[in-house]
């Protein structure tokens, strides 16, 4: 069981660790890219005022691409630009001729020739760089660089970064809180069968070992007193007992196997449940128990007749078991919305809160009556299991000295 909550926790904890990871590297990467763009924005747009002239924009000589910008227009593009750029006019032998620096920093030309120099420029190539690292991206043409500084970039990038990661660590300790309560109520039902499988276990191994103790102690002494007839009575008594437990707890199995619907028909259930009620009649007659029974013709469904039969042979059972003497049993099958099946017997009630409980396996109200009677609490689980693999639910309640189970077929 340990090892199954591990697993539903892990598998639960990676899907969400991995899915707010996706969400935050999506959020970062969008934010990355934005940037990048904005960047080679920026540069085309520096390249686009030195080959597209106009009345505002800088003075070009007519025998050369290459622009001629005194020093009082240099601050014309600043209105431009959301980048601080600046731009190197190269002279034939590559070296830095006129310097442009379009933001209001303090920058000097020889500052400028200085980060240019640290770049290694390629001729007609773009480079943009890490965004996180780089401190500057460039481009060249035509003799002409243009550089942009990329240091409010990084600070967004690295700052946008670290909030992220912030956020996936807080985020962990709530995944890591969501993942502890989603795998304790994914792994309950598991936990409530499991702990059901090993006190069932448990009580079979305690019903099995009373009669046997009983069988092998009468053997020893049959052994010993060879005339004495009694100790074989013990021995047919508790094997009998054995018998039927086992028998029980076989029906058990199969009752449990609810997704076999290989045996189920389309078939009469007024017929069926007629014919349970009139197999129990002579023995409610001879406890002097009254029978009343309303039966709705030709109700029909897709069922396991047999199991049916068996579900009705359990109640009826029960009834008699638990009817008042001179007492009176009602059995009611009607199709209304659904179709609805009743027994209902006069009596001592089911004691409260333990409507839910009766069904349990093993679970006996009278310990002390029922063993006396080899009943093992087991044919309530049966009748269960029966009424679920038909896709029913059965309940029990007791008022004004009457006890019914309800069986109700959707």
């Amino acid at each position: 069981m340990d090892k199954l909550k591990k697993k539903v926790f892990w598998v639960i904890f990676l899907i969400l660790t991995v899915f707010t990871t996706a969400v935050l590297g999506f959020y970062n990467t969008q934010q990355y890219n934005r940037e990048k763009t904005s960047i080679v924005h920026n540069l085309n747009q520096a390249e686009g005022f030195r080959n597209e002239p106009d009345e505002n924009a800088p003075r070009m000589d007519s025998s050369d691409i290459k622009p001629v910008l005194p020093k009082d227009d240099r601050m014309k593009y600043i209105r431009y630009m959301d980048k601080v750029v600046y731009t190197v006019v190269l002279d034939e032998d590559n070296s830095p001729g006129e310097v442009i620096n379009h933001s209001q920093n303090e920058k000097t030309d020889d500052e400028i020739i200085e980060i240019l120099n640290t770049l290694d420029v390629e001729e007609g190539k773009c480079k943009v760089g890490n965004l996180y690292t780089a401190q500057y991206s460039y481009s060249e043409k035509d003799s002409v660089v243009t550089i942009i500084d990329n240091e409010e970039t990084n600070s967004r990038l690295v700052s946008t970064l670290l909030i992220s990661l912030g956020i996936l660590v807080a985020l962990e300790l709530l995944i890591l809180f969501v993942s502890i309560k989603i795998t304790k109520w994914i792994t309950k039902p598991v936990q409530e069968s499991f702990d059901k499988q090993k006190q069932f276990i448990a009580d079979a191994s305690h019903e099995l070992k009373t009669p046997l103790a009983v069988i092998m102690a009468s053997s020893d002494a049959l052994e010993s007193n060879p005339e004495e007839k009694r100790w074989l009575e013990n021995i047919k008594s508790e094997s009998e007992r054995m018998n039927k437990l086992i028998s029980d707890l076989l029906d058990l199995a199969k009752s449990e196997a609810v997704d076999d619907r290989s045996e189920f028909v389309q078939g009469n259930l007024s017929k069926t449940v007629e014919k349970s009620v009139l197999t129990f009649e002579g023995i409610m007659f001879e406890k002097g128990i009254t029978l009343d029974y309303s039966i709705d013709e030709n109700i029909e469904i897709e069922m396991n007749e047999y199991r049916i039969y068996q579900l009705m042979s359990i109640l009826i059972d029960n009834a008699i078991k638990h009817c008042s003497e001179n007492g009176k049993i009602s059995v009611c099958l009607k199709k209304e919305k659904d179709v609805v099946l009743t027994v209902s017997n006069t009596g001592e009630g089911i004691p409260k809160g333990e409507e839910e409980r009766i069904f349990e396996r093993f679970y006996r109200a009278d310990e002390s009556r029922n063993r006396n009677e080899n009943r093992y609490g087991l044919g309530l689980a049966i009748a269960k299991n029966i009424v679920s693999s038909h896709g029913a639910e059965i309940s029990a309640f007791s008022e004004n000295g009457i006890t019914t189970f309800k069986t109700v077929f959707k």
